[in-house]
């Protein structure tokens, strides 16, 4: 797990102050691949003792927007967050349990960057989402 150090020197490099809540939501985030805002703020409650919703909010917004987390929202799903940004992976997501994993570009660095027609755009990134169900529900029904 990468240390406070270095939580906070991703803030510094993107021009953020470290401060206390964004340096434990980062690190909830690190804990919690693909959680969603409610578990992320028991976590952050967890280690800072009460914190508001909306400062967490505000915290994930900006964190998302200088790019050291990613939000994810995969259909059905509520808005989920991760720390593993710019390497444009994809996610696997259990049609039963919602269990998310993540998925590396099957050939190539990032072949789905290239569209058949772009239309004009640069694009940087692309979202596959892989459906299925996860080894776990697939025991259970059987």
């Amino acid at each position: 797990m990468p240390t406070r150090e270095e939580f906070a020197r991703q803030l510094r490099e993107a021009q953020l102050r470290v401060t206390r809540p964004r340096l434990a939501v980062m690190a909830a985030v690190h804990d919690h691949p693909h959680a969603d805002t409610d578990t992320i703020i028991r976590a952050v409650r967890k280690s800072l003792g009460e914190v508001s919703h909306q400062a967490v909010y505000d915290v994930l917004h900006a964190l998302t927007d200088a790019g050291l987390l990613r939000r994810i929202q995969p259909l059905g799903s509520v808005a989920r967050y991760e720390t593993r940004v710019g390497d444009n992976h994809h996610h696997v997501v259990c049609r039963s349990c919602g269990a998310i994993a993540d998925v590396d570009c099957a050939v190539g660095p990032a072949p789905c960057l290239t569209a058949a027609d772009d239309h004009g755009y640069v694009i940087d990134e692309a979202e596959v989402i892989y459906w299925g169900y996860c080894p776990r529900c697939r025991e259970a029904s059987s």
